[in-house]
């Protein structure tokens, strides 16, 4: 029993010997004679430069000879929408037509447009659709991950303003 109050007795001392040594001040530390910074000689920080780049390189040049009118990369997916050579829409993503329904490739003028058309051949919707080919090739809105069926499928936003921007008789330009 007394080696037990012995050793809270200790306790007791130590805990108070702790609190007592983190309450009292102490002294404050020497300031040095002079800064280090003054001590050393004065170079400049070696600068270590990592070529970084934050503009994002220019969206592709359309690669039809096409001024005023449409171009269209079969190879890229991309179209684009021109006016006095300057493009006005683009390079915008499109879904051609695949090897068994291939998209023809060559320079059309736009023969008519329906802005609510449907496929007499397929039944499927054709909005905003601007014919530019034989046997009913078209700009219209359409899936961009599923092949169209000869056509050009652009999104519902670029299938709009491609109906908006290609009068009838306008140029279009089909790249492989």
């Amino acid at each position: 029993m007394q080696a037990k109050i012995y050793a809270a007795g200790l306790l007791a001392v130590a805990a108070a010997a702790a609190v007592t040594a983190c309450s009292v001040p102490r002294e404050p530390t020497p300031k040095p004679l002079a800064e280090a910074s003054s001590l050393a000689p004065q170079t400049a920080p070696a600068r270590v430069t990592t070529p970084t780049s934050t503009t994002a390189p220019p969206p592709p040049s359309p690669p039809c000879a096409v001024t005023t009118g449409a171009c269209a990369s079969l190879s890229l997916r991309l179209a684009w929408l021109l006016k006095d050579g300057v493009v006005v829409r683009g390079p915008v993503a499109m879904e051609p037509g695949d090897a068994s329904q291939p998209t023809p490739v060559g320079t059309f003028a736009v023969a008519w447009k329906d802005k609510v058309h449907t496929s007499s051949e397929y039944g499927d919707p054709m909005p905003n659709s601007v014919f530019f080919a034989p046997g009913g090739i078209a700009f219209h809105a359409g899936p961009l991950d599923k092949p169209s069926h000869g056509c050009i499928h652009l999104s519902d936003a670029d299938s709009e303003a491609f109906f908006a921007g290609l009068p009838v008789g306008a140029a279009v330009e089909v790249k492989a």
